[in-house]
């Protein structure tokens, strides 16, 4: 078996930095839910482009005459949230679907279960919250209109992915209980240790089958016409 090397993030080569994780779906996720895995990590790109487009709301918030602290907040949220989510849900949903871990699909449902509260939150738009939600935009439209324009896209991303989560965290939590999960199980991996590296499937099912033809250290090698004599 060739060695892993880390390949995310995909940093340009003359950063001094390296990637940090490792992420191939086709190869570490089972085949029936690798689509689902995918439109999650979809989803936190989406998310993080929406924090980006907020920060640019905020920014024509703030040139309108808008409060200086949303935009200080809407920076905070994008240089935070962005790895943060995708540590703390993202890599915990791929490791669960890829061992079939408990533990990693309940980090899964608390963390996630938070971010849907986070999304709908950021979507209402509270001022002072550094979120260019749908009350912020709205309210704003008086002041300036072109302002308010701008706050509207970052209100509409908000209100996807809100939904959009929602609607993950009911399917996987479906999923994870069709399978036979519990939280009991997970608290059986945190006391085992088994949650900190557990194997993934495909690596298991080939220990357990081994390989199906014999493997031979060398090719045969067959005489030519001239060597027979």
């Amino acid at each position: 078996m060739t060695e892993k090397t880390n390949n995310f993030p995909p940093l340009p080569k003359f950063i001094p930095l390296k990637p940090c994780f490792y992420q191939n779906f086709e190869e570490e996720i089972p085949p029936d839910y690798c689509h689902l895995v995918k439109r999650i990590y979809h989803l936190w790109i989406f998310y993080s482009i929406t924090l980006a487009v907020n920060l640019i709301g905020c920014l024509a918030w703030l040139i309108a005459g808008g409060n200086a602290i949303n935009f200080g907040l809407a920076i905070l949220w994008l240089v935070l949230f962005s790895p943060c989510s995708y540590i703390c849900w993202l890599r915990p949903i791929y490791k669960a679907f890829r061992s079939d871990s408990s533990f990693n699909f309940m980090a899964f449902f608390f963390v996630f279960a938070a971010q849907v509260v986070l999304a709908a939150l950021q979507a209402i738009g509270f001022k002072g919250w550094g979120a260019c939600g749908w009350i912020a935009a709205i309210s704003f439209f008086s002041v300036n209109v072109g302002a308010g324009v701008v706050m509207l896209f970052p209100a509409i991303m908000f209100t996807a992915v809100a939904i959009l989560s929602a609607l993950i965290i009911f399917r996987v939590h479906r999923i994870y209980r069709s399978g036979g999960g519990s939280f009991q199980k997970a608290q059986e991996e945190w006391s085992a240790g088994t949650w900190q590296n557990p194997p993934p499937k495909q690596l298991a099912f080939q220990t357990v089958t081994g390989n199906t033809l014999p493997q031979y250290p060398t090719v045969p090698r067959y005489p030519c016409g001239d060597e027979w004599s």
